[in-house]
């Protein structure tokens, strides 16, 4: 049988202003209708216009009066990432919670963003980096608080130093675990910033433990024209609440990441069932991965020097 699915309250976020990336769909379309059901005013920047008024649609008929939006924005393009940072700055309101959820796992082949990026590193972690950076005024302005999605990846293989775009070889999975890593030590290192310079934003990580999301299923787009074996495998065990989450119980960590009265910067949350795959979310030792701070000082400068996005303050 189906699991039941933990639940996490969340305070009265009236009068707030939330962006979620990736809220098309899935993990993010579920965090972004919990937002809204706990007052925020939720900005979705979808790539997909046809797929932003369905996912607004879902929202609006969960949450009757729901206050959504969507944007344009595709994350493996920095213009179309400076485009809506000006079109957000332009209206001028501040920014209290950003979640940097969207992501694209393992295309078969390598593929590229429309800057030359390898995709999985220039749109799950560059552009996020860029776009955190693009809001440093409205984030700052909201004392914002910044959830980064990562994944069980991170807590596995290594930043590929020696050819970060996978140029001369390339391993799927590998680059997966790479651009989560350098988001979640991206993230980290934005905390210590914040702190150190006085921005006013609190950075956190969660990720979602493993759930049927769309990330392992069919997406011709990059390459993948039917479900993979193993998102067909998660489908299975979730339905019959075997180990891993449900995409409801796998947007949890996030929201209690970004929204919760207890959550704190500089820290991990994901499920804290069996294998840390599902079950409720709660905080996590940090993968050795993203503790070392000289790393993540890498991390940060090349990704200003990539994305062409200096944070200032």
């Amino acid at each position: 049988m189906p699991r039941h699915t933990t639940d996490i309250p969340l305070p009265d976020l009236s009068g707030r202003r939330a962006v979620v990336t990736g809220a098309s769909d899935g993990i993010g379309l579920g965090i972004a209708a919990r937002l809204a059901a706990a007052g925020a005013e939720v900005v979705l920047p979808v790539r997909n216009p046809a797929k932003g008024e369905s996912a607004v649609a879902v929202v609006r008929g969960r949450v009757p009066g729901a206050r959504v939006s969507l944007r344009t924005l595709d994350l493996s393009s920095l213009e179309s990432v400076a485009t809506l940072g000006d079109t957000l700055l332009a209206e001028g309101r501040p920014v209290h919670l950003l979640v940097n959820n969207a992501g694209v796992m393992t295309p078969p082949e390598r593929r590229t963003t429309a800057d030359g990026f390898e995709l999985q590193f220039g749109t799950n972690h560059l552009g996020h980096v860029a776009l955190v950076g693009r809001l440093l005024p409205l984030l700052r302005a909201g004392h914002a608080r910044v959830t980064s999605q990562i994944s069980v990846a991170a807590s596995r293989n290594a930043i590929h130093w020696a050819d970060l775009n996978w140029e001369k070889s390339y391993d799927g999975m590998k680059a997966y675990s790479q651009s989560k890593i350098a988001l979640g030590l991206f993230g980290l290192e934005l905390e210590r910033r914040s702190r150190d310079q006085g921005w006013g934003i609190t950075s956190n990580l969660a990720h979602p433990g493993v759930a049927p999301t769309s990330l392992l299923a069919a997406r011709p787009e990059i390459g993948r024209p039917q479900d993979t074996l193993g998102v067909r495998a998660i489908r299975f065990l979730s339905a019959r609440g075997i180990l891993v989450g449900t995409v409801e119980s796998a947007a949890l960590p996030a929201l209690y990441a970004a929204a919760s009265t207890d959550a704190r910067g500089g820290t991990l949350y994901g499920p804290s069932g069996p294998g840390r795959l599902g079950g409720p979310p709660a905080e996590q030792k940090t993968y050795s991965r993203l503790t070392n701070t000289e790393e993540a000082r890498r991390v940060w400068e090349v990704s200003e020097e990539l994305s062409g996005v200096r944070f200032t303050g």
